[in-house]
C-alpha cells in the first residue's frame, strides 16, 4: 500500500487551526444594520409657495426650486471687500481650526480601532535573580540562588465571531461622520456670521451718517424757531419741542456706535485677532448688491445637504453600532495566542535548545451571570437609539421651519422695503414741492426743513429695511445648508443645530 496515502489523525495544532478558519468563516454581525432615514416625500416648505418676491426699488427675488447653493454663495453680494473678510476669518478662525483638529482626532481613533482586526505581536526579554523554596514543594533540602533570563514573542488574534468589533469599529467611523458634519456646520456659520456682521456694520455706520444728518437739519429748525420766537410768532414751546428731539436723536448715536464696534469685535475675534489689530475695509450698505435668483433647495435634497441633519444622522448610525457592541457582549469571546520563547541562566545561554518553550492554542470567554449589566446594557443602548431617532426628527422638523422662516421673511422684507422706497419717494416729492414754493415765497424756510427732516427720518427706515432683507438672505443661505456639506464632497473644513439656528449677527435698531 502506498504509505502517502495512509490517512493520518491531525495533530492538535492543526486541529485548532482548522477549528479557527471554520469559526471565522462562519462568523456573523449581530445588531441592526443601519438603514438611512427615508427622505422626506414633500416638495415645498411653505404652503402657498411663491415663486418671487414683490419688486422693492425696482428689484424682485426669485426663488428657484431645486438650483444648487453656490458653494462661495457670499460673492452673491459682489463685494470685493467682503469676500475679502470671509476668506480672512476662514483661514485664522479659531473655533473652525478646533473643528479640524477634533475632526482629525476622530479620524486618527478610527485607525487605532482598525488595529483590532489585525494580529498582535509583542516581545517580552527579562531577567530575574531568584531563590527556591523546596519546601514548597514538601522537599526539605535547602534552597538554591540562581539567575533566570528569557527572551519571548506572543502572537494573539481576537476572532470577531459576533461582530462585536466590527460594530465598535462601525460606531467610530460613524463617528467620524459625526465630526465631519460638525465641522461644516463651523464653516458654514463663520461664513454667515462674517456676512452678518459685514452687514451689521454697514447699516450701522449709514445710520449714524443719517441721524447725524437730521440732527445737523433740526439744529437748523432750531435756530429758525429761536428767531420766530423772539419775534414773537412763535411760542417758547416750539423750542423745547426742538430741543427734546434733538437731545433724542442724539442719544441715539452712543448706542449706534457701541454697535459698530461690537460689529467691529466680532469680525477682529472672527478674523483670528484683537480688537486693537483688526483691519476692516470699508464696505457700504449701498455697495452690496441684493442676489436676484435665490436657490431652494428641495426637501429630499436638504436632508443629505444640511450639516446638523447629517450631524444628527451620524449620532443616530453611531446609536444604532451600539446596539451591536452590546448584543455581542452577550455572547463568548474568542481569542488565538501563540509565544514561543527560550530561557537561560545568562544571556550566552538563551539560544541553547534546552531553553526553548512555546505554547499554542485558543480562548474562550463566556459571560454567564453579570448580575443584569448585560442584558440592561444591551436595553440602554436600544433606548439610546430611539432617543437618536427622535432627536433627528426633530432637527429635521426645526431646519424645515427654518427655511419656511427664511422665505417668508423675504418676502415679507421685500413688502417692507417696497413701502419704505415708497414713503421715501413721497416725501422727496414733498421736499422738491416745498424747495420750488419756498422760491416763490408760498411757505417758510421751517416749513421747508421740517420736510427735509422727514425725508432723513424715513431714509434711516429704509437703511433698516434694506439691512433686514440683506441678513434674510445670508439667512437662507444658511438654512439650507450651504453647498459644502453634500455627502458626495467633503467639507472644506456647539451641537452643529443650535450653531445654525444662533449663527447670524443681527442687524438691530437702537433699544432692541
Amino acid at each position: 500500500m502506498d504509505q502517502s496515502r495512509v490517512f493520518r489523525p491531525m495533530r492538535p495544532c492543526g486541529r485548532w487551526l482548522v477549528l479557527s478558519l471554520l469559526t471565522l468563516t462562519s462568523a456573523c454581525t449581530l445588531g441592526p444594520d443601519f438603514s438611512r432615514p427615508a427622505a422626506p416625500a414633500q416638495e415645498g416648505y411653505i404652503r402657498d409657495p411663491i415663486s418671487a418676491t414683490v419688486a422693492a426699488q425696482g428689484q424682485a427675488q426669485r426663488f428657484l426650486p431645486g438650483a444648487e447653493v453656490a458653494p462661495d454663495w457670499w460673492r452673491l453680494f459682489q463685494s470685493a471687500s467682503l469676500d475679502a473678510v470671509v476668506h480672512q476669518a476662514i483661514a485664522n478662525n479659531m473655533t473652525l481650526r478646533a473643528a479640524e483638529a477634533s475632526l482629525r482626532q476622530s479620524q486618527d481613533t478610527l485607525m487605532a480601532g482598525y488595529g483590532v482586526f489585525y494580529p498582535h505581536l509583542d516581545v517580552h526579554a527579562g531577567a530575574d535573580r531568584e531563590r527556591s523554596a523546596p519546601i514548597q514543594q514538601g522537599l526539605g533540602t535547602k534552597g538554591s540562588i540562581f539567575n533566570v533570563v528569557t527572551l519571548s514573542g506572543t502572537i494573539s488574534y481576537t476572532l470577531d465571531i459576533f461582530g462585536g468589533e466590527r460594530r465598535t469599529v462601525e460606531g467610530l467611523q460613524a463617528q467620524v461622520d459625526h465630526q465631519t458634519w460638525l465641522t461644516q456646520a463651523a464653516y458654514l456659520t463663520l461664513t454667515a456670521n462674517v456676512v452678518n456682521a459685514a452687514i451689521a456694520r454697514a447699516a450701522y455706520a449709514a445710520q449714524i451718517q443719517a441721524t447725524e444728518q437730521l440732527i445737523e437739519l433740526q439744529k437748523q429748525q432750531l435756530q429758525t424757531t429761536q428767531v420766530q420766537v423772539r419775534s414773537g410768532t412763535t411760542p417758547y414751546s416750539a423750542i423745547l419741542s426742538l430741543q427734546s428731539l434733538i437731545a433724542s436723536n442724539e442719544a441715539l448715536l452712543p448706542a449706534l456706535r457701541q454697535k459698530v464696534s461690537q460689529a467691529e469685535h466680532l469680525l477682529a475675534t472672527l478674523e483670528g485677532v484683537v480688537p486693537s489689530e483688526v483691519k476692516l475695509p470699508d464696505i457700504q450698505l449701498s455697495g452690496l448688491s441684493l442676489p436676484k435668483d435665490l436657490p431652494v433647495s428641495l426637501p429630499s435634497v436638504l436632508v443629505r445637504q444640511r450639516p446638523d441633519i447629517l450631524s444628527a444622522e451620524a449620532q443616530l448610525h453611531q446609536a444604532s453600532a451600539a446596539i451591536g457592541v452590546a448584543t455581542a457582549a452577550m455572547f463568548p469571546s474568542f481569542s488565538l495566542t501563540g509565544t514561543y520563547g527560550t530561557a537561560g541562566s545568562s544571556p550566552g545561554s538563551l539560544f541553547a535548545g534546552a531553553g526553548r518553550f512555546w505554547s499554542v492554542g485558543p480562548s474562550i470567554d463566556i459571560p454567564l451571570f453579570q448580575g443584569g449589566s448585560l442584558w440592561f446594557g444591551r436595553k440602554a443602548a436600544i433606548d439610546a437609539y430611539q432617543q437618536a431617532a427622535a432627536s433627528y426628527r426633530e432637527v429635521v422638523l426645526e431646519s424645515f421651519a427654518q427655511v419656511a422662516d427664511t422665505l417668508k421673511a423675504l418676502e415679507f422684507d421685500a413688502q417692507a422695503l417696497q413701502k419704505q422706497a415708497e414713503a421715501q419717494a413721497a416725501s422727496a416729492e414733498a421736499l422738491r414741492l416745498l424747495q420750488a414754493n419756498y422760491r416763490s415765497g408760498l411757505v417758510t424756510y421751517l416749513d421747508l426743513l421740517a420736510a427735509d427732516v422727514q425725508l432723513h427720518q424715513v431714509n434711516i427706515a429704509y437703511l433698516q429695511a434694506l439691512a433686514q432683507r440683506h441678513q434674510d438672505t445670508v439667512g437662507l443661505f444658511v438654512a439650507l445648508g450651504g453647498a459644502g456639506g453634500t455627502e458626495s464632497t467633503p467639507p472644506a473644513a456647539g451641537p452643529a443645530h443650535e450653531a445654525l439656528r444662533h449663527s447670524a449677527h443681527r442687524f438691530q435698531t437702537p433699544g432692541q
